[in-house]
């Protein structure tokens, strides 16, 4: 993965090369190769740089020999690069002490400086610090560039909304894509459907096994306890667990709240479960789409649609290999369907909706399995991945309804690794 350069790269390289106006800020679900894409666009630039990492184990670098902790004026030696910090704390204090090491880099620099701080979300009340700190080197003029990333959108975004509101570009960093995912580990299309999109799961996928426990262990685990346990008060964690796993194994269905809340023990009510899938949607884990309805409260209302954000998720919690999962037509299509609302959510712009659609007022019910709506634009997708002809039945009565474009994803108008390489927008955009 270190050698591949996903495009995001590309974008936080143009950014550090722009006079530091605002603050960079690189965000997204856990393991999705933040740090990695970082250091490649660091390595990119002509400027000296330093990262600095606030989660416990976390590795700093440097490109001009920085020593892992700055001088504390008045301890120990005069600075120099084997000058330690007389407290290993990573408090608000040593960020102001390190900010300030940088600063003087920067301005005896040519070519300016860059200070990375990874993980910064570990930090309380990181925000404030930051927005001081960053204020006081705009009023200077100081050619120091920052470049903020966290694994935990939850926080990062809240501290970015609250206190840095105009101060910062954001880069975000997705689950990979199917060309992502093919380019760097080979994989071929059926084995992006049940694997995912996890970079660091990639490689073991010869061995269920270790597959197995990797994606538990080291990243759904870590996702829950510090994305979301960890940043938000959440009063049922049990509760939360569980739906989890409930809702990974549901992905592709439309499911009650009453229906959920019936099936989880020391369930709350289904307000709780609203709050605790939004938090799992933000964390980049479970979403709950909406149906699409021609008043924006009805939707909000509605029974959700679940739908996991990287299809490991669903694979791992399923219990199938992924030999069992391609010989089972309906978990396999389960799986597909899945793997296409996940690459809708991941790519579609912030204002763009993914939705679905159903009507219950017939004879027999008739659905389309997702909406897609930006501006003027409305598009709805059926996906299929059987070798019956499919069923227009939903699609025609949706088009005729809401005067939309209407496309079949995988045996039909689209085969699903074409529609996979370009970005939600893209198809509802197409006039």
């Amino acid at each position: 993965m270190e050698t591949y350069r996903r495009p995001l790269v590309a974008e936080i390289v143009a950014r550090l090369e722009q006079p530091p106006e605002r603050l960079v800020a690189v965000f997204g679900p856990r393991q999705t190769g933040k740090t990695t894409a970082v250091r490649q666009a660091l390595r990119s630039i002509r400027r000296p740089w330093r990262m600095v990492a606030f989660e416990p184990g976390g590795a700093d670098d440097s490109s001009d020999g920085a020593s892992d902790e700055p001088w504390r004026a008045g301890v120990g030696t005069a600075p120099g690069p084997t000058a330690r910090l007389a407290s290993a704390s990573r408090d608000a204090e040593w960020l102001v002490e390190v900010w300030e090491r940088c600063r003087q880099r920067a301005w005896q620099s040519r070519a300016g400086y860059v200070l990375v701080l990874d993980e910064i979300q570990a930090l309380r009340d990181w925000s404030s610090v930051v927005k001081a700190l960053w204020d006081a080197d705009r009023a200077s003029g100081c050619p120091l560039h920052v470049v903020i990333l966290g694994s935990a959108p939850l926080r990062i975004q809240a501290g970015l909304n609250e206190s840095l509101m105009g101060r910062f570009v954001s880069v975000v960093s997705p689950h990979w894509s199917f060309p992502e995912m093919a380019d760097a580990f080979g994989f071929s299309l059926d084995e992006y459907v049940f694997y995912g999109g996890y970079p660091g799961a990639a490689p073991l996928r010869a061995s269920h096994e270790q597959w197995h426990g990797y994606v538990r262990g080291s990243l759904i685990e870590p996702n829950i306890e510090r994305d979301v346990l960890a940043m938000t008060r959440v009063d049922k964690p049990a509760l939360l667990r569980r739906l989890v796993e409930l809702g990974a194994s549901y992905s592709g269905q439309i499911v009650a709240y009453n229906k959920l809340v019936g099936q989880l023990q020391e369930a709350g009510n289904t307000t709780t479960l609203a709050r605790y899938l939004q938090l799992l949607t933000n964390a980049g884990l479970l979403a709950g789409l909406p149906k699409h309805t021609e008043r924006a409260v009805s939707a909000k209302a509605s029974t959700p649609k679940l739908n996991v954000l990287n299809t490991a998720l669903m694979s791992m919690i399923s219990g199938y290999r992924f030999d069992e999962a391609r010989s089972d037509r309906t978990m396999w299509g389960r799986l597909v369907e899945s793997t296409v609302g996940a690459h809708l959510i991941n790519t579609m712009s912030s204002d763009g909706h993914v939705r679905y659609w159903r009507d219950t007022h017939r004879r027999s019910a008739v659905e389309v399995d997702f909406v897609l709506q930006r501006g003027p634009h409305l598009l709805g997708i059926e996906v299929k991945s059987g070798t019956a002809p499919p069923q227009m039945t939903g699609l025609n009565e949706f088009s005729n309804r809401f005067n939309a474009r209407t496309l079949v994803v995988g045996q039909g108008d689209i085969p699903l690794d074409q529609f996979l390489s370009a970005p939600a927008t893209e198809w509802v955009d197409v006039t």
